[in-house]
């Protein structure tokens, strides 16, 4: 929730700074925020000497009134502000020499168009525009109409905008109910659903440039690398999943008008960023109703996460790594001894060792069957630990001794990841996707083919690629995959730009021709999400998904109540 809150601020920061710099050779600038709030943009840029223009806020006139009285009372505001006078006369009720406070309701646009007369605006000085999260509380009526104005009435002008979008996937559909029952809903999300539409918008209304992307875009492409790692560093952080997905329906729009230099603080290749898609399949979505889970007695090892579980026989399963904390990993390496029955009472748990101990205190790894001489393995690869987060290296485990052994691995080693796929093949195992070193998703496919002698990774190339050149492909991790029938199918999974669920991309095997299909959720009542899930293949062409779900940002937790079964004879006979 710290890094949605300070990804916010800084894209913001940004722009302002920009510009700031590309006015700098004007005498005097101004900036107009619309729906300020308690903002303190102004009394920042005052404190460390950036300002040269005019910053004029506009909200409510009873918040005005309240920021008002607040500033006079604290003596380190009220002394940045200076002198104050013509409060109260009209809609102004703070000025001081380049702090105008204004109570307005800006969906009155008749009452804003007095605004700049009062606040003593110039509209031949270039003027920024600031609205974050504001425009879509009003009417898109209204909204259009001061977009409209702004570009109208001021002639080198610039607009600065955070909003929301993407209001039909699982995460746009809790942010939308949480604001429903707040009473406050998102009345722009259905006219303008995403970047393409918001850029539309503002071009019709007389904005000659316009840039937006969404804030995973941002982070990556607008925030210099030692930023990244510095906030990185600040706390322990292990929820990609949730950060990605809150990120994905933010978005950051500037456009600009009359503007010289042009104003483009964000990335022009990175503008409008929209999914690439290589198919629409859609299939039925059936709710199950299955008993509820046997609760563990044991809350030594049930109290962790990321681990994996491998069933080794009927009687066996072994549950490797976790981590109680993003700090700290669980208890390594334990043997569940499975009763005949499905009782709970009857489930022991036991430690195992292993030797090299480090391959069991990881997280977020894959443990995968591979077959050597005949022999069965656990082969575990990748994940992160509380010394590296990101591994690239594995090791085999015998499932009859529970002991590490060093088989010869030849060929070029995939890159470090963690929160990948991987299942059986033939013999070996197929990695795909996953989170690596580079703080980037992975859209890379590896095979881990069997030889006479050990095992040899072999790159697997896509078509189209996975992550195509210039282009914004499927990307992914936290996702679960199978092989059935040729293909290697991932599913679901954090997807960076996805406008809906995340679906299926299904992969052949030995053409690599792949196909993303999305999954049509209009039957269930709840939203559907794919990451921390699990799925299992059954027998007649269904998939079942099991769990799924996590923090919304500060919109609550969603957790997906049922298993859900998917048919996948559409995806099946279409590829």
């Amino acid at each position: 929730m710290n890094k949605g809150y300070y990804i916010h601020a800084r894209a913001v920061g940004h722009c302002v700074q920009d510009f700031l710099l590309k006015t700098r050779s004007h005498p005097r600038t101004q900036i107009l925020s619309l729906g300020a709030g308690f903002d303190s943009l102004y009394f920042r840029l005052k404190d460390m000497g950036l300002l040269h223009h005019t910053v004029v806020e506009v909200d409510f006139p009873n918040v005005a009134c309240q920021k008002a009285t607040l500033i006079k009372r604290m003596e380190e505001l009220s002394a940045l502000v200076g002198d104050t006078e013509g409060e109260g006369s009209g809609v102004l009720t703070l000025s001081g020499e380049d702090y105008k406070l204004l109570g307005v309701d800006l969906s009155e646009l008749f009452e804003l168009e007095r605004a700049p007369g009062e606040a003593g605006l110039d509209n031949a000085m270039p003027t920024l525009f600031i609205a974050e999260v504001v425009l879509t509380y009003m009417e898109n009526s209204r909204s259009d109409a001061l977009i409209q104005w702004a570009a109208e009435r001021f002639s080198g002008v610039c607009f600065l905008l955070y909003e929301q979008m993407h209001p039909e996937d699982a995460f746009g559909r809790v942010m939308q109910q949480h604001f429903k029952q707040q009473s406050s809903a998102l009345r722009s999300l259905a006219q303008y659903p995403d970047c393409e539409a918001q850029r539309r918008r503002f071009l019709e209304k007389g904005w000659t440039e316009c840039s937006v992307m969404d804030m995973n875009g941002f982070f990556t492409c607008c925030t210099p690398e030692d930023e990244q790692q510095r906030v990185q560093a600040l706390e322990p952080f292990d929820e990609y999943g949730e950060w990605h997905l809150k990120c994905s329906p933010y978005f950051v729009l500037t456009a600009s008008k009359g503007m010289e230099p042009s104003w483009t603080p964000l990335l022009p290749s990175m503008t409008a960023i929209l999914s690439n898609r290589f198919g629409s399949l859609f299939k039925r979505v059936q709710v199950l109703k299955l008993p509820n889970s046997m609760e563990n007695p044991d809350k030594r090892w049930d109290e962790q996460l990321y681990h994996s579980v491998s069933c080794l026989s009927n009687s066996l399963a072994l549950v490797v790594g976790g981590q109680t904390s993003p700090s700290s990993a669980g208890l390594g390496m334990l043997g569940l001894k499975l009763p005949k029955t499905c009782n709970a009472d009857d489930i022991s748990v036991e430690p195992v060792s292993l030797q090299p101990e480090p391959a069991a205190l990881c997280w977020r790894h894959s443990a995968t069957e591979v077959i050597f001489k005949g022999e069965k393995y656990l082969f575990l690869y990748g994940g992160r630990s509380a010394m590296e987060p990101v591994l690239g290296d594995w090791c085999f485990l015998h499932t009859r001794e529970l002991s590490c052994t060093v088989i010869p691995v030849e060929g070029p080693e995939p890159e470090s990841r963690h929160s990948h796929s991987a299942c059986s093949w033939k013999g070996g195992a197929r990695i795909a996707g996953g989170w690596g070193a580079a703080e980037q998703p992975l859209g890379s496919v590896f095979f881990l083919r069997e030889l006479e002698h050990g095992f040899q990774w072999q790159r697997v190339e896509t078509r189209p690629p996975l992550i195509p050149r210039g282009v914004e492909g499927i990307r992914q991790y936290s996702h679960t995959a199978h092989v059935y029938d040729g293909k290697l199918l991932l599913v679901g999974g954090v997807w960076f730009h996805s406008s809906s669920v995340p679906g299926i991309t299904a992969i052949d095997i030995m053409t690599g021709l792949c196909l993303n299909c999305t999954i049509n959720v209009e039957h269930l009542e709840w939203p559907l999400m794919l990451h921390n899930h699990s799925s299992l293949f059954l027998s007649n062409e269904e998939l079942l998904l099991i769990g799924g779900g996590g923090n919304c940002f500060s919109f609550g937790t969603h957790l997906n109540p049922e298993p859900v079964s998917l048919s996948l004879s559409s995806i099946l006979t279409s590829h």
